[in-house]
């Protein structure tokens, strides 16, 4: 799977377009689970904020998940007095499944979360969406850990959340701050194709998605936010941080076998001004030579390890031949991964067989050169056949390069489209439940919402 030459299935990032009046720009859904004491002051709160500082218009959606208590009937009660609130209701516990059941029906081009007890200061609502409305970026989440944050919390949560982010930092390579943060927001068309994606449906929703946006390319805008901490929170820590751990193996190990397919979410090339093509510079030229080197670097150093080790037990042939068999076998697939950004097993044999075709030029181009050095002279120093060596594994390694990018990995992507395998393009238009995917692989909701589904988009369309 093609990551870094995929025209992705997502358009480029355009301003929103001026919307009708009373149409919302904005959806803002606040996930409760037996809330019935703070769910009416925090409503009223923010709907005073939006109606007072947000320059569109706007909804409010109650996301109740199974609630035991009178949440349903609070919820109700405000839905009915205030015309900018909606309520919606799922059988099933989980924020995650609340998130996604809502976002999935709503038609605003911009959606957003907050948690009920408003631990964040309203006044980073607008700058959490601006960037989405403006174009300039895909998702947007609130930091407690930037440096003009203001927070206000003990040292037990202090210290889980910097554990926690420096876990993902170290574990996924996660480069945003902080993940756990109930204060984020996505447009609706990026949510539209990585909602699907997503198998949380607890609290370690949010990682996963912002994971898999940033994996995928896209651009995720932080904002420094004043919080302070509820000290009544219902979440249960113990719990919590251990399906975040869980769910951090589990998108790792995917992450690792290229299972998931995040062309699907990748902005068509030239969207971002880092991307415009240079006249006479084929794309991800550039790229591709630092990841070659780099491997081609511990090749090299790999190599040398096997010929040292090998040429103690027979000749320098025999011993050359070894070590650059088994050294472009990795290398071929060290290449494969991390230079040319194949992912997944697809092709992986052809690639091999095609490595191997590289490794028999390169072992006749050392194969040459220690027969020549043998012809000049009967019994070469171990530092002069390694100098040799070195000098014919250049030029091999240039050529090596050559033959993949041209042969072994092409960038296809001017004469054919990627294709993506058992993955949908298309959703059908009946109604399902909410919380149930379009392709029908998680069903746990019961309530009928409308289903929000992709655009039929050709991965060939560069907009």
């Amino acid at each position: 799977m093609r990551t870094d030459s995929s025209p992705g299935t997502l358009p480029a990032r355009e301003h929103l377009p001026a919307a009708p009046a009373g149409t919302p720009v904005l959806d803002v859904v606040i996930p409760v689970f037996n809330e019935e004491k703070d769910l009416q002051p925090c409503v009223r709160r923010l709907h005073e904020h939006l109606a007072g500082t947000f320059p569109y218009a706007f909804r409010i959606t109650i996301a109740d998940n199974a609630s035991t208590d009178t949440t349903p009937q609070v919820a109700a009660r405000l839905a009915a007095e205030i015309p900018a609130v909606t309520t919606s209701r799922l059988e099933q516990k989980g924020r995650g499944r609340a998130l996604r059941a809502v976002w999935s029906a709503s038609d605003a081009p911009v959606l957003a979360y907050m948690d009920v007890d408003l631990s964040t200061d309203l006044n980073a609502l607008l700058p959490l969406v601006a960037p989405l409305i403006s174009g300039h970026s895909d998702l947007a989440i609130g930091s407690r850990l930037a440096r003009s944050s203001r927070v206000v919390r003990g040292p037990k949560r202090e210290f889980i959340s910097r554990a926690y982010n420096l876990i993902l930092r170290g574990s996924l390579q996660a480069r945003f701050t902080d993940a756990q943060c109930g204060f984020k927001a996505i447009r609706r068309d990026v949510a539209q194709v990585l909602l699907p994606l997503i198998e949380d449906t607890g609290w370690f929703f949010d990682t996963e998605m912002l994971v898999l946006a940033e994996r995928a390319g896209l651009r995720i805008h932080e904002v420094p936010v004043d919080w302070v901490d509820d000290p009544d929170s219902t979440v249960h820590i113990v719990k919590t941080a251990t399906d975040d751990l869980r769910g951090v193996w589990r998108v790792g190990k995917a992450l690792a076998a290229g299972s998931l397919p995040l062309d699907r979410l990748a902005r068509p090339f030239g969207d971002d001004p880092r991307d415009r093509e240079i006249e006479d510079v084929p794309r991800g030229l550039a790229r591709q030579l630092v990841g070659f080197c780099v491997v081609g670097g511990l090749s090299t150093l790999f190599y040398l390890l096997l010929y040292s080790g090998f040429r103690v037990f027979t000749g320098s042939q025999v011993a050359n031949a070894l070590a650059l068999l088994v050294s472009a076998i990795a290398n071929t697939a060290a290449n494969r991964r991390l230079t040319f950004g194949v992912r997944g097993r697809g092709g992986a044999v052809r690639h091999q067989a095609q490595g191997l075709v590289v490794f028999g030029i390169g072992l006749s181009l050392t194969s040459g050169s220690l027969a020549a050095l043998g012809a000049a002279t009967s019994e070469p120093a171990h530092s002069t056949e390694l100098a040799v060596l070195i000098a014919a594994n250049l030029a091999a390694t240039v050529l090596r390069f050559l033959l993949f990018r041209a042969w072994v990995f092409p960038d296809r992507h001017d004469g054919e489209s990627t294709v993506v395998a058992s993955y949908p393009t298309s959703y059908p238009t009946d109604q399902f439940r909410a919380g149930e995917a379009a392709d029908g692989t998680w069903r746990d909701a019961t309530v009928q919402l409308l289903p929000v589904r992709p655009h039929d988009t050709d991965v060939r369309d560069f907009r």
